[in-house]
């Protein structure tokens, strides 16, 4: 697709502010896949992405810098050097009339995520063996019958670990904890994707 064709949204009038979350940058394919490799990687560069997705680094720029003056990510702070690296917006905090489980839920994802932020930045210094993670994602089409097999069938593979947790003589002379981090929901359309 030449890039010209992927270039179409007008930025808004103050270039440099956030614009409000009422105001919806559409949907394009680009900056999906740039969310999408967000959410896998916690962090990236124009370069980065433009080497992870196969589009070019000036294509990628204009994009992450779209989502960001529309709130979507933000520049991650950092010293020197001309790499901007981004990432997904920090998420607000839970708002008071959330239930004691929704808050520990919100508290719980926050904690795998900063998890997973901090095994990024120190992977380089891991033993070898333990430089790969299997981070990875799927949209699949589902009934919520299917739904919850799919939840069953991850619940019963971990199952055959659960001993080691708590017999440590059970585990390998090898193993380590690993963290394992499965959401499965429903990607309900937009409302204003209801009224087209």
């Amino acid at each position: 697709m030449p890039e010209e064709d992927v270039n179409t949204a007008s930025p808004p009038a103050n270039a440099d502010s956030p614009r409000h979350t009422g105001d919806r940058l559409p949907e394009h394919q680009v900056r999906r896949a740039l969310l999408d490799l967000l959410a896998e990687a916690g962090t990236v560069t124009a370069t980065e992405a433009a080497g992870r997705l196969g589009y070019s680094s000036g294509l990628c720029s204009f994009h992450l810098r779209q989502l960001a003056r529309y709130g979507h990510i933000e520049e991650v702070p950092h010293t020197g050097g001309r790499a901007r690296p981004w990432r997904l917006r920090q998420a607000a905090p839970p708002p008071a009339a959330e239930s004691p489980t929704e808050g520990f839920g919100q508290l719980a994802r926050g904690l795998e995520d900063e998890s997973y932020q901090q095994w990024l930045a120190q992977r380089d210094q891991a033993p070898a063996e333990w430089r790969q993670d299997e981070a990875f994602s799927a949209v699949v089409y589902l009934t919520p019958e299917e739904m919850n097999a799919v939840a069953e069938a991850v619940r019963q593979t971990l199952a055959l670990y659960q001993d080691r947790e708590r017999q440590p003589s059970a585990r390998p002379s090898s193993a380590q904890p690993v963290a394992l981090i499965t959401r499965l929901f429903p990607l309900l359309p937009d409302a204003a994707d209801k009224e087209g």
